[in-house]
């Protein structure tokens, strides 16, 4: 079997100033991606990821489509420059919207729309204090679920990202999710600590967020898919448009499979995965799934030459 290509694309939490300013400036492709945003959402998101501080790219209404924009704009000058090209698209929660746009299954500017819509329904879904997520780190998979089991005594709290072997991340009511981490330090698993987000994200309390969120992509138009994206819902390969609504609508509330993702396109025959858009979130998490496969990540000049010596 021939070496297949995967393009991954980062979500929130990869964000910092400055992203994307570097290959805006260089290239007009990657500009012109920035402007689009910006005249689709009527304020310059281009100001805020090129010269905003970190406290208004932590807002998630805003973080969403930031991220979102810059990794198309990478995107685009990785497509015009280095001759790459995918076999498998993924992205980590947000960054399934990436992918999907990569595929072609939707519009950036629809895309972009969506997720500053899907931000603010995820802020507003839990009021701010009252849920929260965790890491659980060195846990397997069976013993988070018993905790979870005993922790909840009523209130939400369970499994929201499989990142890789012994990194998961839980969410729930905040009571639950402090409970949990004393569950897991009793049992001998000392590293569990609260995460700084500012809500909790794909938990059974993001159900709000799900049911807004159906209904603006019900009015999106998909279009046919170039590429298989691994949906993070089930972690299979999805080249069916008609299935991308309701993945998209399920992965609010539902764990992100990122570990089984990797996984699954490991065993497709993905030997290189490429990290398209702001840090290195991923290539760190594909690196302990995958030991043998090769990694890169692409944000600005330095990592785009990297790639483009490589390919």
């Amino acid at each position: 079997m021939s070496v297949q290509t995967a393009f991954v694309f980062p979500g929130q939490g990869s964000q910092y100033p400055g992203m994307g300013k570097e290959l805006a400036d260089t290239f007009a492709t990657a500009r012109q991606i920035f402007e689009e945003a910006d005249d689709a959402l009527g304020f310059k998101l281009s100001a805020i990821c090129f010269s905003g501080s970190e406290d208004e790219l932590k807002m998630t209404a805003t973080t969403q489509p930031a991220i979102l924009t810059t990794s198309i704009a990478v995107l685009k000058v990785v497509e015009q420059e280095t001759g790459l090209k995918a076999d498998y698209l993924a992205g980590h929660s947000l960054g399934e919207y990436s992918a999907l746009v990569c595929s072609g299954a939707l519009a950036f500017a629809d895309a972009v729309r969506t997720v500053r819509s899907r931000g603010t329904f995820m802020q507003e879904a839990v009021p701010v204090g009252t849920g929260t997520m965790a890491a659980m780190l060195s846990v397997d998979k069976d013993a988070l679920e018993e905790i979870c089991a005993q922790a909840g005594q009523g209130e939400v709290v369970s499994p929201a990202n499989f990142n890789s072997p012994g990194q998961i991340v839980i969410a729930g009511a905040v009571g639950a999710v402090n409970r949990a981490i004393e569950v897991a330090k009793a049992r001998g698993f000392k590293k569990a600590m609260l995460l700084p987000v500012s809500a909790p994200f794909h938990c059974a309390l993001m159900k709000p967020a799900a049911d807004r969120l159906s209904a603006v992509l019900d009015a999106v138009q998909v279009f046919d898919m170039k590429l298989p994206v691994v949906a993070n819902a089930d972690a299979a390969a999805n080249a069916d448009k008609d299935r991308v609504r309701q993945l998209l609508v399920t992965q609010v509330c539902a764990p992100v499979l990122w570990e089984q993702s990797v996984t699954a396109m490991a065993a497709l025959g993905v030997g290189r995965f490429i990290e398209v858009g702001p840090g290195k979130v991923l290539s760190g998490l594909v690196k302990r799934i995958a030991r043998d496969v090769a990694i890169a990540n692409v944000e600005d000049l330095t990592s785009l030459k990297a790639v483009s010596a490589s390919s």
